[in-house]
């Protein structure tokens, strides 16, 4: 079941930017706060967000910095100190205990706040994403938001670009990238983020600000249920890099949704929302 309602815009000031997102009020599950991969926005949770908000959740989804609607650093830095520390400041706001759902990035930014702050989250879902990735797959993010930096003529070429690196069907109906990209003065089409996100980040390693050792330190302080949510085609997450988290965080359990990329929510929505509403049951209701 899905609900049709708009979302509530919310606001986070987070001191040198506003973090902008989407609210939908489910009721007194809990809360459930999204958190996109590098590069991409909030609207990639949308479907996902809603399912769950008709199941009872409050559900939020949020532009990290330097994305989508929220502000850009002032001074272009980025990096997991002021990601973690945004999200820190959003969860303390929201009433802490949530439930931080995060892809890549986003993902990663919320083991680092649940890992700093115990009481900050009530279980953790990573989508597509662990400490210490596969160097082939995260090379590939790399170079594919490195090569269009100088923005599209068209929203089709912004189709084929996508469809080039997902290896699915490219859109019949390409407006819907609209939520991705946005059209500036010179007639162009440019993603929706800062890209001075990419002037600081090596070659193999597209999240800015991100190292393997210092995230598997918190790794093994976390204590909350975790789900690891890996796409069956994802060229990011290898065995190795699970078994390692599993063995550094004995709550966590992982699915695989088959015929997921790393993109799992985009590839397969309905069995990334299938995955992630069984395990939000297997919660319960919040005391």
């Amino acid at each position: 079941m899905t609900t049709t309602e708009a979302p509530e815009a919310v606001s986070y000031d987070c001191g040198d930017v506003v973090l902008r997102g989407d609210r939908w009020s489910g009721g007194d599950r809990g809360q459930v706060l999204f958190l996109h991969g590098g590069g991409q926005t909030r609207h990639s949770w949308g479907g996902a967000a809603r399912a769950l908000a008709a199941r009872g959740w409050t559900t939020t989804t949020l532009d990290l910095r330097g994305h989508g609607d929220s502000g850009w650093s002032p001074d272009g830095v980025y990096g997991m100190p002021a990601y973690s520390g945004d999200i820190a400041r959003v969860v303390e706001e929201m009433g802490r205990g949530v439930v931080l759902v995060g892809a890549s990035l986003g993902g990663l930014t919320s083991l680092s706040v649940a890992g700093r702050d115990p009481d900050a989250a009530r279980a953790l879902v990573l989508v597509d994403i662990v400490p210490r990735t596969a160097p082939g797959g995260v090379q590939r993010i790399g170079q594919f938001m490195r090569a269009h930096l100088d923005g599209f003529d068209t929203l089709d070429q912004v189709a084929a670009a996508v469809a080039e690196y997902t290896q699915r069907p490219r859109r019949r109906n390409p407006e819907g990238l609209k939520k991705n990209v946005r059209q500036r003065e010179d007639g162009r089409w440019y993603w929706h983020w800062d890209p001075a996100m990419m002037s600081i980040v090596p070659d193999d390693e597209p999240r800015p600000g991100v190292h393997p050792e210092p995230l598997m330190e918190l790794a093994r302080t976390i204590t909350l249920p975790v789900l690891v949510v890996r796409g069956g085609r994802s060229d990011v997450v290898d065995d190795e890099g699970i078994a390692e988290f599993l063995a550094a965080v004995p709550t966590a359990r992982v699915v695989d949704v088959a015929e997921a990329g790393h993109m799992v929510a985009g590839d397969d929505n309905d069995d990334f929302t299938s995955a992630v509403g069984a395990f939000l049951e297997d919660l319960g209701r919040p005391a």
